[in-house]
């Protein structure tokens, strides 16, 4: 096809502003012959590349038969006009964006939706139309979401590859994108949520004209996390919901989304990342008018053991009436099930600290567990890397001292004797400087 943006070889306004009345009177008692007088000037103005006077045709002439309640006629004419050698790519786009208007007045559903699959025909490989098929692909989406066809809507949304789309704004883009990743949780592909979810730079939330998708993205991602049971991806995510400032701003909005935080960091296990962010929370000044949230999470930053039984006496009654350990659903059950783990996983690591020898029936007496339970939290544990110990079965003894090789020895010995060195020469420049004293006096 011709660009459209050329010189044109002859300009037909003035020839259009004669025929147009004329066919206008034709109109009132034969459309097919105004119609086809209308082809005769576009196959002229086309040939001569008139952009200007082409558009005005093809919009008059699918403008005739939707007036007329033609719709048939009308989609296919669009087909037609579209194929129309040399057509201008202009003049299509001009076409199409004036046919998605028509599409609030048509007389039904089916012929509303007849006409946008007849839309996403005509532009389906045209780049210079792409913006214009994305759009009317998303009210078709919308249809079949609406009638419940979920997996219909996902598909058709799937398709689209808006993140290239060079004439689309970046807030449209993370519209349609965000629809894509919220029909796929809908329909329960969340590996595909997850692989369109990163096509979202988060670094476009920064800007404080897009806190409303900055919330919806957000929203989406705990929606995805909390399916994987990722706590800490959770609590990050809920914590970037409470940086956005419509949240910070409202003191019933960030009091939910702290406690959700503060749930969702003592759920995630423990590693480096996890300890940075559970201080970094038990900092946060507004934490002091959550006052059982703010106990809890300072149970688990303290190096003190905290028994379950008394966990549970004092928290659960509270924690169960919050959704997200609602025991009577099988998710509930295994997060508070979690709960204890990481209770006793953090006794563990306490008695760890305190203890390098420890008899197996003392170790279950803190931590409140039975033999088997003992020897299966200790030995995740060091799985993970989190402690080391060994079990001496015969002796049922277990030792968290790690044993020093040769270098480790040698490492110690050097820097003991750099600190012995350090001291006595610290104790020789203070006597030195008692004698002086001494002299002077």
């Amino acid at each position: 096809m011709s660009d459209g943006t050329l010189k044109p070889e002859k300009d037909y306004s003035d020839v259009l502003a004669v025929e147009l009345p004329k066919i206008d009177e034709l109109l009132r008692t034969d459309i097919q012959a105004a119609v086809e007088r209308l082809l005769a000037l576009e196959k002229q103005t086309r040939q001569s590349s008139d952009l200007a006077s082409t558009e005005k045709l093809l919009v008059k002439i699918i403008t005739i038969y939707k007036n007329a309640g033609d719709w048939k006629q009308m989609n296919e004419q669009v087909q037609l006009l579209a194929k129309k050698h040399g057509q201008l790519k202009q003049a299509i786009t001009r076409m199409v964006q004036e046919v998605i208007k028509f599409l609030d007045e048509a007389p039904d559903m089916e012929t509303k939706v007849e006409t946008i699959e007849n839309i996403r025909t005509v532009t389906e490989g045209k780049i210079f139309v792409e913006v214009e098929r994305a759009r009317v692909t998303r009210t078709l989406a919308k249809i079949h979401e609406d009638r419940g066809d979920i997996n219909t809507a996902a598909d058709l949304m799937c398709d689209l590859q808006v993140e290239t789309y060079g004439s689309m704004d970046n807030r449209e883009k993370t519209e349609f994108i965000l629809e894509q990743v919220q029909l796929c949780v809908a329909r329960g592909d969340f590996s595909q949520a997850t692989v369109l979810s990163r096509k979202i730079s988060t670094k476009y939330f920064d800007n404080p004209a897009v806190q409303d998708l900055r919330l919806r993205f957000y929203e989406l991602m705990i929606q995805i996390s909390l399916h994987d049971d990722k706590y800490l991806d959770v609590c990050k995510h809920y914590h970037a919901v409470y940086d956005t400032p419509s949240v910070k701003d409202d003191e019933l909005k960030w009091k939910d989304v702290l406690r959700s935080i503060v749930y969702f960091v003592i759920l995630a296990p423990f590693d480096n990342e996890q300890s940075d962010l559970i201080h970094r929370i038990e900092s946060d000044t507004r934490l002091q008018l959550l006052p059982m949230e703010s106990e809890l999470i300072k149970c688990f930053t303290v190096d003190e053991l905290m028994r379950w039984p008394r966990i549970d006496e004092i928290y659960g009654a509270q924690l169960r009436k919050v959704s997200l350990f609602d025991v009577s659903n099988s998710k509930g059950e295994k997060r508070w099930d979690d709960l204890r783990k990481r209770v006793i996983e953090h006794n563990i690591r306490v008695v760890a600290k305190y203890y390098t020898r420890i008899h197996t029936w003392r170790l279950k007496t803190l931590l409140d567990l039975s033999d088997q339970e003992t020897e299966t939290y200790l030995s995740d544990l060091v799985t993970q890397g989190t402690i080391y110990a060994r079990i001496n079965r015969p002796e049922r003894i277990v030792t968290f001292d790690k044993p020093k090789d040769a270098n480790d020895v040698l490492n110690e010995w050097s820097s003991n004797i750099s600190s012995l060195l350090g001291l006595m020469e610290t104790v020789s420049h203070l006597i030195s400087k008692e004698e002086m004293v001494t002299v002077k006096a």
